[in-house]
């Protein structure tokens, strides 16, 4: 079987692995891009028509100079691809002041001095009458937040990426790759290909193709919801993006209703299911709905009838925060990993960041929370 060769390999072409492909192909490398399953698919974690992105970061003050980076980039694809992929809505980060959504989110924009307004409950109700939040809740509101249309997203970077030169390859699944000195050999299905580095963004098969990280990247079965509504309130216009943090109920995020789609409805962790890529089970049983259900009590407004339900994956770090790293021992490996459902809204500034690992063995942008040498993780010493 002839090799091919490449200048670099992206196994997964989801929202990080595109993004990855175009950005080292608008860098000029020769890049061959595998994806096991077609452009775009239903069966990972990049999933779905919308994605939130959002700039006061409870989850970590320095997650916001990412996103500003990944912002510039999202502006820059919308205008290199020629549609609207962003839509602004503002966003509500709700629930009660000691909560970790809440003070994080005031932490990011006191931290990085973003425009915000904090809300007490009554005040949330008066401005967004679906809101029915209780007394001693607040909300932190942020005017940049909004929203990404996730597929359509992909589909522009690979199709940029293909204009600049990028082989994607669709419904071809890597078998196996090895490092051999400083070049890196992939075998699929099919073909047998050759590169000077390589890029991991497998999403939940990650552990598949990288055994030491088994324990770091574990695939969580999450569905979300979308539900009937009735007159304007649920409108973008009237309705921002939202977290909400409930003490009793878990932590739910949503969306304005889009055309045809209805309110779309999720919660993290959903039923904390830890899961196999392959045998995930993606039916729909009445204890998923009745999780998202819990939002309701919160709502001045029924939320309606199902409209559907779609099953993906969250794949998660023991920390929940990013896995961004060349692989220790291997300097022409970088690996992309572990986003823990909350990774989709910076793939077009990762991509930026992965080139940059790729090309350089380093960047300029900060990922020391990223690391694969951080405390929160502790990788065995060999493949």
């Amino acid at each position: 079987m002839t090799k091919q060769v490449f200048d670099t390999i992206v196994i997964g072409l989801g929202g990080m692995g595109s993004a990855t492909t175009y950005e080292l192909s608008r860098r000029g490398r020769r890049v061959l891009g595998l994806e096991q399953f077609s452009i775009p698919h239903e069966l990972g974690s990049s999933a779905g028509s919308t994605r939130i992105f959002r700039f006061a970061y409870f989850e970590d003050p320095s997650y916001v100079p990412l996103m500003r980076l990944s912002l510039a980039r999202w502006l820059a694809l919308e205008r290199d691809f020629g549609e609207t992929l962003l839509t602004v809505t503002g966003g509500l980060d709700i629930g009660l002041p000691s909560g970790r959504v809440v003070s994080g989110a005031k932490e990011a924009c006191r931290t990085h001095q973003l425009t915000h307004e904090v809300l007490q409950g009554r005040d949330v109700t008066r401005r967004f009458p679906v809101w029915r939040l209780p007394p001693d809740f607040e909300a932190v509101y942020q005017s940049e937040a909004g929203f990404l249309t996730a597929d359509r997203a992909i589909v522009a970077h690979v199709a940029l990426a293909r204009k600049l030169g990028a082989d994607v390859r669709e419904r071809e699944a890597v078998r196996s790759w090895k490092a051999i000195g400083d070049r890196v050999e992939v075998e699929t299905d099919t073909s047998r290909y050759e590169a000077g580095s390589l890029v991991l963004a497998a999403g939940a098969w990650t552990a598949g193709l990288l055994r030491r990280l088994k324990s770091l990247v574990v695939p969580e079965r999450q569905v979300v919801g979308w539900f009937k509504t009735a007159g304007p309130q649920f409108a973008p216009a009237a309705f921002p993006v939202f977290i909400l943090d409930c003490p009793e109920k878990g932590m739910f995020y949503g969306f304005p209703e889009q055309a045809d789609e209805g309110f779309k409805v999720g919660k993290f962790h959903h039923r904390h299911e830890t899961v196999d890529p392959d045998t995930i089970d993606r039916s729909i049983v009445p204890e998923d709905v009745e999780a998202l259900g819990g939002l309701e009590r919160y709502l001045s407004t029924a939320m309606g009838p199902p409209v559907g339900f779609k099953t993906c994956m969250f794949v998660n770090s023991p920390d929940e925060h990013f896995i961004i790293d060349v692989l220790p021992g291997q300097q022409n490996v970088v690996v992309a990993a572990g986003f823990s459902g909350h990774g989709y809204k910076f793939c077009s500034g990762i991509g930026e960041i992965l080139a940059d690992l790729v090309m350089d063995g380093a960047t300029s942008h900060n990922t020391h929370l990223f690391r694969l040498s951080r405390p929160a993780l502790a990788i065995p010493p060999s493949r």
